[in-house]
């Protein structure tokens, strides 16, 4: 049985990851429609390596008969679209910060919290987790339940591919133009990202975090467990793709590097590759266009009782944004739909 499959935002750097995940992993689609803003109709995306499929229109588009709906436009378009797609009978598997933290929409990570799934009819909506959340919490889960997390401090190393395309544009050309003397003119980041890092993303607060930064802490708990205490730093550095994060774990009961070790490396969707060695680590140049979240780096803090520090990479638009949300609709599909 296939079902009928929509994403929005399908011309998107995450919308394109999308249609590239659902046809690698086969998933059951007796029909997909791309959707994207009027500009964009007329254009073809790529499905599997042998199908291009023309982009129709989201504003004009019937959600009526669809059963699953990936949808990654933005968060203001997805506020107007996912309810009218929810309504006409899809389910809304849903990649923006709007729903997230909406008490009666599920925010799920599969490997951590797919029961979570059982709650989706109440609006047919699921969301998905902020991707630096996502990573994050694939490997705190077994270390959570192996020894119970008081406390995290947690700093961001994310690529520009983050911030869409156009990001993505901007580290070229400024990097670019540094080679040749050209001056810098910052469009998409409030300062020079080539050879440099900007520690700020999304909107300041009024206690000084960012939105990225408060996404990671209310969402861990929401994910997790409510009683942890998380503080980030989110700073975006002159990467195109790959999310790289610097985790101190503070315990409530001790554990050993190599009890953590252990515990991570049989957890579904980690690799762990932890040698104490020159190369015996990952970096996001090498997660680019893998699954899994890889674990470095893994050895005890001795300034806090039961202290643990990690290393953690993935693929931002795979496992952080296209690859998360295709696991979603995978689990949807065996145990719900």
């Amino acid at each position: 049985m296939g079902y009928r499959v929509a994403v929005v935002g399908a011309t998107g750097a995450v919308g394109r990851e999308m249609m590239k995940t659902l046809a690698e992993r086969e998933f059951p689609i007796d029909d997909m429609a791309a959707l994207a803003s009027e500009r964009s109709v007329g254009s073809k995306v790529s499905f599997g390596e042998d199908e291009d499929i023309k982009v129709q229109n989201l504003a004009a588009f019937d959600f009526k008969g669809t059963d699953l709906v990936f949808s990654s436009p933005g968060a203001k378009v997805s506020a107007e679209f996912s309810p009218q797609a929810a309504k006409k009978g899809a389910v809304v598997i849903d990649n923006t910060s709007h729903f997230r933290m909406d008490p009666d929409v599920p925010l799920v990570v599969p490997e951590v919290n797919a029961e979570a799934l059982a709650g989706y009819a109440k609006r047919n909506i699921v969301a998905n987790p902020n991707c630096s959340t996502i990573q994050m919490v694939v490997a705190l889960k077994p270390l959570h339940e192996l020894a119970r997390i008081k406390r995290v401090v947690v700093a961001t190393y994310q690529s520009t591919s983050g911030s869409g395309k156009d990001a993505m544009d901007e580290l070229f050309t400024q990097t670019r133009g540094i080679y040749v003397n050209e001056p810098v003119r910052p469009e998409q980041f409030t300062k020079q990202i080539a050879f440099n890092v900007i520690p700020h993303i999304d909107s300041f607060m009024d206690d000084g975090f960012t939105k990225e930064e408060w996404k990671m802490m209310v969402e861990t708990k929401k994910i997790l467990d409510p009683a942890i205490k998380l503080t980030a730093t989110c700073v975006r550095v002159p990467v195109f793709i790959g999310h790289a994060e610097a985790i101190n774990i503070e315990f409530e009961n001790p554990i050993s590097p190599e009890e953590a070790r252990e515990a991570l490396s049989a957890q579904e969707g980690i690799t762990v590759i932890d040698h104490r060695a020159s190369e015996g680590y990952v970096t996001p140049a090498e997660c680019a266009g893998e699954d899994p979240v890889y674990v470095s780096r893994i050895r005890s803090d001795p300034t806090v009782d039961n202290g643990l520090s990690i290393w953690v990479v993935s693929d931002n638009l795979r496992k952080g944004a296209a690859l998360n949300a295709v696991q979603i609709g995978e689990t949807l599909a065996r145990d719900y739909l």
